[in-house]
């Protein structure tokens, strides 16, 4: 952290009657305090530019939510919307603006039933790594 940032936070805490060995503080207390002294670092909507563009689909959002996943329905978004966010911004405004919706829109892939005591076998393809036939030709494409 920058020192003028600590010197900004340090000078708002002792302005309030803080001094180093006070009584200890838990999270919350913390929280309030950042909340009345510093707004702008409470509220993550302030510092989240991409949000306002989200928000203008909610209503094309929330209905998917639980029938398709996250990275599906933002890949929508992108390809039938033109909205211009990345994955992870589109992510963390899900999961701050809709965390009911999210927790209960976890899509389970299904799977072929395995009898009780078998282990579940998944098929291992080598691919390997002698010559193959170019596509069409029949003539070696000359991979090793």
């Amino acid at each position: 952290m920058d020192g003028k940032t600590v010197r900004k936070y340090l000078a708002t805490a002792e302005a309030a009657g803080m001094t180093p060995g006070g009584p200890p503080m838990g999270e919350a207390d913390w929280a309030e305090l950042i909340k009345d002294w510093f707004p702008q670092a409470a509220d993550k909507r302030l510092r989240q530019v991409t949000w306002p563009e989200i928000d203008k689909h909610l209503e094309y959002i929330k209905p998917l939510l639980g029938t398709v996943t996250v990275s599906t329905i933002h890949q929508r978004l992108c390809d039938e919307r033109k909205l211009h966010v990345s994955l992870s911004a589109f992510r963390r405004w899900v999961h701050a603006m809709l965390p009911g919706e999210v927790s209960s829109s976890q899509v389970t892939v299904l799977r072929d039933e395995v009898e009780p005591g078998r282990k579940h076998r998944s098929t291992t393809v080598s691919w390997g790594s002698g010559p193959t036939r170019a596509p069409g030709n029949g003539t070696e494409s000359g991979r090793s």
